[in-house]
């Protein structure tokens, strides 16, 4: 470490002073993402940047975060190269929140389902699974409409996710699912897109 802002020493806890000749990754990544974070670090000092690599640190006080990191090639004013800037963002409770949210619909008394841009199921809560009959593995990344709305219903489903995919919502609206059992069971379907 050569470079310790402000903002690094309040989110760790570490001054300066503490971080500034040490292994960043040595001394304050986890052991099971230190091969990684060291990977990003040598290809930006290959002049190969990386977004977006996601992390943890252990702050002085022990507690685990995780961080959004970007890492970038750092170069003198002759363009060679002399280190790497990382700009890490806190995003802990971000990721808290997202697997609460999970959990929540997860756990819903109503069966929901969520798809991709490309229609593939990629939400598929314990009360779907149990109204239909498939488990987790045998949806996920299938497409919805082709592999389980009948025949007749095929269109009106993809247009209503499409609208919901474009933000308009539909509410009530009944289709039939096929469950693994091969029975046709009518299901209302609220449509709202996630962002």
């Amino acid at each position: 470490v050569n470079v310790w802002n402000q903002c690094a020493s309040r989110l760790v806890g570490y001054s300066t002073a503490e971080v500034m000749g040490h292994s960043l990754v040595i001394e304050f990544i986890t052991k099971d993402y230190q091969a990684s974070v060291q990977s990003v670090l040598d290809r930006a000092l290959e002049g190969m940047e990386t977004a977006n690599f996601e992390f943890p640190l252990i702050t002085k006080d022990g507690a685990r975060i995780e961080i959004l990191l970007n890492a970038t090639t750092r170069r003198n004013e002759h363009g060679k190269v002399i280190g790497v800037v990382g700009i890490g963002q806190d995003i802990t409770a971000r990721l808290t929140q997202e697997r609460e949210y999970s959990k929540l619909i997860d756990n819903a008394n109503a069966p929901i389902f969520g798809v991709d841009t490309q229609g593939r199921v990629n939400v598929w809560n314990k009360c779907a699974r149990k109204l239909v009959g498939y488990a987790l593995d045998e949806v996920m990344g299938q497409n919805l409409v082709s592999e389980f709305i009948t025949k007749e219903y095929k269109d009106a489903v993809s247009a209503v996710l499409d609208k919901a995919l474009k933000g308009q919502e539909t509410a009530n609206f009944e289709f039939p699912l096929i469950t693994k059992h091969g029975v046709k069971i009518e299901v209302p379907l609220n449509a709202t897109a996630r962002r």
